[in-house]
């Protein structure tokens, strides 16, 4: 049995640490390479700029639901807690198998990649240097994240900064630059779109630049008055990204034009070349760079979260359950996503694209997971109706009956619209079935993680017994 002097989470960090957790988050990579993709599929200059508002607005409902499950159930296990408490825990470990081995560690893979793409462009290292680049990275990132909670909180303080700067001077310079500094200015003529656009598709590429803002659930069990404070954390990160990501892509628009959006591959540099000329590009390059630093670096410290409290459910590798008390982090959770991580590196390195194979990887064991977090708003209010929830989704039940359906949808789209890649991420989520042989019985579990000064595990374990 667990022993209960083990070090707990702490609620250290504050609503600002949260919020820029959260943006570093989301605003990474995605807005420097999926605009020129959603151009190719709409058909009007309004129709793009619309899509991002429509992505931005799907994303709050996301988080508003997000908000009342965190509220009511913070935990250091974010989702996997969500789960547990809606279906029970056979359902929460094969979402934290599918953590550990595909959504979380695919994600930490493919944005190493991308890191050790444009990493690569300014100090070659040979055919896999993109790869030497994103293990490193890793290795890297894991040390000081293993260092713990605090070291990884400044230093994501520091890239978010340095990032929402760079994207901020993308947006001033597309708005009110000067125009044709270093490039031609001129814009080749492409063939015109279909009469129908793809908006769906467009969609697609709009939501996985927003993704990650549901990873701000595994910072409840450190975010000081979680369930007052949760909430603010998602409606505020949302609503920051969602306007630097509209104004962004009006600035790109600005600059280049649909037709010249559709024919980019690096519409930031692009824009830069044309406004600020060669050394914008550089400066864009070096902020791609810091992008991807600021991404891994969240992603990484919210994803062993998940490892450390799957592990607490288990009866083996119990090491990885153990919360590092000197450094107020999951260390050994921090070692092992490192591990796994650099294992699918080494799988993405012989694929002609590491980035994308690992995006197919992912995509639709997230979504199909995300659509049972969804589904678990309506389970635990039937489960509890008097029970009283620090925050209520707005518009109930509208509300997560349009997140549940755009999860849907995303699943479908990501099997059928994906390469070979996320098949192999399904069946490696089926393989994990065995997990359920090496779960804790139910008296044999650790006390469940709560706010310091909370009553929240009584009160969870008084609504089961009288459910």
């Amino acid at each position: 049995m667990t022993d209960r002097k083990q070090p707990e989470p702490q609620g250290i960090l504050s609503v600002f640490d949260a919020i820029t957790i959260m943006v570093g988050l989301v605003l990474g990579v995605g807005i420097f390479r999926t605009p020129s993709i959603v151009a190719a599929n709409v058909g009007s200059e309004t129709m793009f700029v619309l899509v991002w508002v429509l992505g931005g607005v799907v994303t709050l409902i996301g988080a508003l639901c997000y908000a009342e499950l965190s509220a009511a159930h913070p935990n250091a296990g974010g989702e996997y807690h969500f789960l547990s408490r809606a279906y029970g825990k056979p359902a929460a470990m094969m979402f934290g198998w599918a953590r550990c081995t595909v959504i979380q560690t695919g994600a930490i893979a493919g944005v190493a990649f991308m890191l050790g793409d444009y990493v690569a462009q300014l100090a070659p290292l040979g055919p896999y240097g993109p790869a030497i680049y994103a293990a490193l990275s890793v290795i890297v990132l894991t040390a000081v994240n293993v260092a713990g909670t605090i070291a990884g909180k400044n230093l994501q303080l520091l890239v978010t900064f340095i990032e929402v700067a760079a994207v901020v001077a993308i947006i001033l310079f597309g708005l009110f630059g000067t125009g044709d500094a270093g490039g031609t200015g001129e814009r080749a003529a492409v063939a015109p779109p279909p009469e129908s656009a793809a908006l769906g598709m467009a969609m697609i590429f709009v939501l996985l630049t927003y993704g990650g803002w549901n990873e701000a659930a595994y910072l409840t069990g450190e975010l000081r008055d979680a369930p007052r404070n949760i909430a603010k954390v998602l409606a505020i990160g949302t609503a920051i990204l969602v306007v630097l990501y509209t104004l962004a892509n009006v600035a790109l628009l600005s600059v280049l034009g649909l037709d010249g959006l559709r024919q980019s591959s690096a519409v930031a540099a692009d824009m830069m070349r044309v406004v600020a000329g060669p050394t914008g590009e550089i400066v864009v390059t070096v902020a791609i760079v810091v992008a991807a630093v600021s991404t891994l670096n969240a992603t990484m410290f919210t994803g062993a979260r998940g490892f450390y409290a799957m592990a607490r459910d288990m009866t083996v590798m119990q090491w990885i359950g153990v919360w590092d008390g000197r450094g107020k982090a999951p260390a050994n959770g921090q070692i092992a996503q490192g591990l796994v991580a650099l294992a699918l590196i080494g799988l993405g390195a012989v694929t002609r694209d590491g980035f994308k194979a690992m995006v197919d990887y992912t995509a639709p064991v997230f979504w199909g997971f995300l659509l049972l977090v969804g589904l678990s708003v309506f389970v635990l209010r039937r489960r509890h109706p008097h029970r009283e929830l620090p925050f209520r989704v707005p518009l109930y039940p509208v509300t997560p009956i349009i997140f549940c359906l755009t999860c849907l949808y995303m699943l479908y789209a990501s099997l059928m619209y994906t390469g070979s890649a996320a098949w192999i991420g399904v069946a490696v989520l089926a393989a994990g079935a065995p997990v359920l042989l090496f779960q804790r019985r139910s008296d044999d579990a650790p006390i469940q993680d709560a706010l310091p000064g909370t009553l929240l595990p009584i009160q969870e374990k008084f609504d089961d017994d009288h459910a």
